[in-house]
């Protein structure tokens, strides 16, 4: 209250980069962070309409997303919204389960808590339980999504908003992430089982490795560039970039044990990423198809008079096990 604002340097700093001592990020940035975030907030929490007149409307926000391909665009989903919680909650936990697993990398790449980054158990550990909540928070979205799909869905109001136009071409998504999949799975796979082959074969010079035939990622390796040397340019106030992980720097030692250190990438990060980009493809195609097909199938066009979960019916229809949209939960 002296408005000796110079005082304030010495508790909100914007150094970037981790504390030499303890590990962690320092605890001045965390201050300035969640001074300003908050100020960002306030000034943000204007433009969304409460008790108060004003701001916008969600219900004015939603139907003002018409794009040229999207016929009614988002008409009708504040109803569909305020009427049901599995609706509701299927959003909920798809926002959360992402946030969850960004939640999972950013704990380790800019340790929040002083020692943590020493405390190499608590960060696998750590590091392990989001990625695990954030999958289960995932496939809970599409659980409830297929839920809302059977039981509170009302195809009679809802006509040419944007969950019925996908509804209409639902062949052609699954269809396409269909061979996506496909497409992923034989050559992430095959570039392992090649590996597998030559290294049988003693023709270790053939393999896909960073001392014989390159795989380098590129692109990952030029975003990393750029973050690295991004404070010079963007944030000459910072000293280091937003984590050490991008490089540009040496690594942060803290009682002889490593804290953090430069993730420098190269042909086995590009193999591993594409065997994730298609188990994680082949989750989604599972799970989507089991919202998109929850009230009818070509087999089954009265599922939804079956209901969420319904037991197969035996060889009949062409052979109908694991088809409700329950059975594509625990599918993906």
């Amino acid at each position: 209250f002296t408005l000796n604002w110079s005082k304030y340097a010495e508790f909100l700093t914007f150094r970037g980069g981790l504390d030499p001592v303890t590990g962690g990020l320092w605890l001045t940035d965390i201050a300035h962070h969640h001074l300003a975030i908050a100020i960002l907030f306030l000034i943000a929490g204007h433009m969304y309409r409460t008790n108060w007149g004003i701001g916008h409307g969600i219900k004015d926000l939603l139907e003002a997303h018409k794009g040229p391909f999207t016929g009614q665009g988002h008409k009708g989903l504040y109803e569909i919204l305020t009427t049901s919680w599995h609706a509701q909650l299927s959003i909920n936990l798809a926002m959360l389960g992402s946030l969850t697993i960004v939640v999972a990398h950013h704990m380790y790449s800019m340790p929040p808590y002083p020692y943590l980054a020493t405390d190499y158990g608590t960060q696998l550990s750590l590091f392990t339980h989001h990625m695990w909540i954030g999958g289960f928070l995932i496939v809970g979205a599409a659980a409830h999504a297929a839920i809302f799909m059977v039981r509170d869905y009302d195809p009679t109001t809802r006509y040419n908003d944007l969950l019925d136009r996908v509804l209409r071409h639902r062949d052609a998504i699954i269809s396409h992430l269909n061979w996506v999949c496909i497409f992923l799975g034989f050559h992430s796979f095959g570039l392992y089982i090649h590996n597998d082959t030559m290294s049988a074969l003693g023709r270790p010079q053939d393999m896909f490795s960073d001392t014989a035939i390159q795989l380098q990622p590129v692109f990952a390796q030029w975003i990393q560039n750029t973050h690295a040397l991004a404070p010079g340019a963007t944030a000459p106030g910072a000293t280091t970039s937003t984590s050490l992980t991008w490089g540009g720097g040496d690594l942060v030692a803290v009682g002889g044990k490593v804290a953090l250190l430069p993730i420098p990438l190269g042909t086995a990060d590009f193999l591993v990423h594409h065997i994730h980009a298609f188990t994680i493809h082949v989750t989604v195609l599972i799970l989507l198809k089991g919202v998109l097909f929850a009230r009818s199938s070509r087999l089954i066009p009265d599922k939804a008079n079956l209901g969420f979960r319904f037991p197969c019916d035996g060889p009949g229809r062409g052979g109908t096990c694991q088809v409700s949209a329950w059975d594509h939960v625990f599918l993906g």
